[in-house]
């Protein structure tokens, strides 16, 4: 039970944050250039972060959550209003 009960609250942490991820992105950069790669990579993250967490019962909750998060800004670094705003930062 503890099992299930992690696994859920894992994917609840992943769809939280892929679906804050997409709510920014949409409201920086609007539906023109949405970036629909970026999104796809935060999915198949998850599903491989989740299966992980399912296969080895030492990988803890905590640990699970943190890749994701850390994997979540790492993809959110590398896409247009980022770099924009860094390259305005450097300049």
């Amino acid at each position: 039970m503890k099992k299930v009960l992690q696994t859920a609250l894992l994917v609840g942490f992943i769809v939280l944050t892929t679906a804050t991820f997409s709510f920014a992105q949409i409201s920086a950069t609007g539906e023109a250039s949405f970036p629909f790669f970026h999104l796809g990579c935060l999915i198949i993250g998850g599903l491989i972060i989740v299966s992980l967490k399912r296969k080895y019962d030492k990988l803890y909750l905590s640990e699970a959550i943190g890749s994701f998060a850390l994997y979540t800004i790492l993809v959110a670094m590398f896409t247009a209003p980022v770099v924009d705003a860094l390259k305005t930062l450097i300049s």
